[in-house]
């Protein structure tokens, strides 16, 4: 079943969802501390994190999938929110210079597609910050949070994914190793967990957060060579005729 945007909106607002803002949009900042005079489109539910990594930029679009509606955002201004179909987005080509997805690729039937399609809007070098929930993870086992919906992925996997579509990862964080329960003195702690699990490299973060580009060149699928045969007579042994006795001369036909 498909994440509904009023359960999305109703977890950011509790206290869980500023955890998972807060550690989410940390890891965000570090890999894009500064969006100025950049193009910069939310796909997913992004518009937590919308907020603070599109201060300074030119433009800042939010585009939600039809499957799970559409809320006004920005709250104060013109609305800069649009329902969409993610994997045909309404926009021309190379025409976004970042992306931001979450809440997204774990919830299409399509992650291929929706990945191409991100490469489509995206200028030659653009980048593409994704948050992907953690195969691994106590998030992914939980369903209270919007985490342990869809499908998780493990690092191989998106590593895979993107690679079929042409994006190269530049950086690679993990964030949410706190267990996702709403206990007052565990989110206390939550900044804790963060340090322990960040320096211990663990391996059950709550998502993936990796910042990639879209490559400005394209490979040359490698085919496999047919080897070719040249032909070469092959010379077969004739019989030798045998020489002409006298008998057989005068026996022969008349010349």
């Amino acid at each position: 079943m498909s994440l509904d945007v009023a359960d999305l909106r109703s977890f950011y607002a509790s206290p869980l969802g500023h955890v998972a803002r807060r550690f989410i949009g940390t890891a965000m900042l570090r890999f894009w501390p500064d969006c100025a005079r950049q193009r910069v489109l939310g796909l997913g539910y992004a518009t937590p994190y919308l907020s603070v990594l599109g201060m300074n930029a030119e433009r800042v679009i939010a585009f939600m999938p039809a499957a799970q509606g559409v809320v006004n955002w920005p709250h104060q201004g013109l609305s800069a929110s649009a329902l969409v179909e993610p994997t045909l987005l309404p926009l021309p080509t190379a025409s976004i210079d970042r992306v931001v997805l979450v809440h997204a690729l774990e919830e299409t039937e399509s992650p291929d597609d929706l990945i191409e399609e991100v490469g489509r809007v995206l200028s030659p070098g653009g980048r593409m910050i994704l948050v992907v929930p953690n195969r691994r993870g106590l998030w992914a086992r939980m369903d209270s949070t919007p985490f342990g919906q869809g499908r998780p992925f493990s690092r191989s996997q998106l590593e895979a994914l993107m690679r079929s579509a042409e994006f190269s990862p530049e950086g690679w964080s993990e964030a949410l190793y706190v267990p996702p329960l709403r206990q007052r003195l565990l989110l206390r702690s939550a900044a804790a967990w963060e340090r322990l699990g960040a320096g211990l490299s663990l391996p059950f973060a709550g998502v993936h957060v990796i910042d990639a580009t879209k490559q400005v060149y394209r490979r040359i699928p490698l085919r496999a060579t047919r080897r070719s045969f040249a032909f070469r007579p092959i010379l077969l042994p004739q019989p030798t005729p045998a020489p002409r006795t006298g008998r057989d001369r005068e026996h022969g036909p008349p010349g």
